[in-house]
């Protein structure tokens, strides 16, 4: 991959401290913009946003924002809006998958069911645009739009795509573009636009954040499939259980002897997880996740790729390290 010269670029601890006074500040910002006198929302809302996890989204759009200059309560905005929008697709996710685990711990429709999640999804979007509203930007308000729209295609998409054995890799990267890279595009875009850059470095950054995500999603596919299922916070096979065919078992599909492959199409047919053992060993005889690690890989190189030309400083380094990150982390 591409680095910037004579620099060792920081890992992912070294990242979150770069970023940890400004994730401090959106990390209250979103409980106090939590805060509704329906309990029950405070009851859910608090659940998933306790959660933790790492706060990649708000945090690129934080690093993007300090690469070019700009560093506020705007970005701290921002930020907050970008996990609520995050945090309301999770909700909504679970509902949709049947997952009963995330991060190591029950789902919140596992907790208080389908109804209660998806009823406080819709707070947290509708209190996401409630903040972008305030700050009275009309492209910020746009993006943000546009980008929610793409996600909740992106939903629609991979439903249709569920128990279907003949989803091909063009169809898996339109899914995972509206699904997760869009977010990412748009946190890094916005970063720039904060920072009053000009139309083709905002042009950079968007790219560099939608090359990231699908890194960031191709990685975290290839892991369902070679994670330790303690380290990775949820359950293995959970791609297959619920009928996806993800770039690794797409591979092998596409690889595999006439046997083989019927026998594959039959587990994504009926999301036999009971088949997982003879899936994965599909997939390693077919290099498929070597396959995949390599695309993953890929887009990893053109994201960092995006940021040739920005200015020289520590948080550029960051976001070149969160591409190094994405695709050699192991949850």
């Amino acid at each position: 991959m591409n680095a910037a010269p004579d620099r060792l670029l920081p890992d992912l601890p070294a990242i979150q401290a770069l970023a940890q006074e400004d994730m401090a500040a959106v990390d209250a910002l979103i409980r106090r913009r939590l805060a509704s006198d329906v309990v029950l929302i405070n009851q859910v809302s608090e659940y998933i946003i306790g959660a933790g996890g790492k706060r990649l989204r708000p945090m690129l759009l934080l690093l993007a924002a300090r690469a070019l200059g700009h560093r506020g309560p705007h970005a701290h905005q921002l930020a907050a809006v970008v996990e609520f929008i995050h945090t309301a697709t999770l909700l909504h996710d679970d509902v949709v998958d049947e997952s009963d685990l995330r991060r190591g711990r029950r789902t919140a429709n596992a907790v208080w069911g389908n109804a209660a999640s998806v009823l406080v999804g819709d707070f947290l979007y509708s209190r996401a645009f409630q903040l972008m509203v305030e700050l009275d930007r009309m492209e910020v308000m746009r993006i943000l739009a546009d980008t929610t729209n793409q996600i909740a295609e992106g939903e629609v998409l991979q439903l249709l795509h569920v128990r279907n054995p003949d989803t091909d890799e063009a169809a898996y990267l339109r899914v995972i573009e509206r699904k997760t890279a869009v977010l990412f595009a748009a946190a890094t875009r916005l970063g720039a636009l904060l920072a009053g850059a000009d139309a083709r470095t905002c042009d950079a950054m968007h790219e560099y954040g939608l090359q990231l995500g699908y890194a960031f999603q191709i990685a975290d596919d290839v892991l369902d499939y070679a994670a330790d299922a303690d380290a990775l916070g949820k359950n293995l096979g959970d791609d297959l259980a619920e009928g996806k065919a993800t770039l690794p078992l797409i591979h092998a599909i596409r690889h595999s002897d006439d046997a083989t492959r019927a026998a594959l199409r039959n587990a994504v047919e009926h999301g036999d997880v009971d088949a997982m053992p003879h899936v994965v060993a599909a997939i390693h005889a077919t290099g498929g996740l070597e396959y995949s690690r390599r695309r993953a890989y890929e887009f990893a190189e053109a994201a960092e790729a995006a940021l040739d030309g920005m200015p020289s400083n520590i948080a550029v380094d960051a976001l070149r390290g969160l591409a190094r990150y994405s695709v050699s982390r192991d949850r």
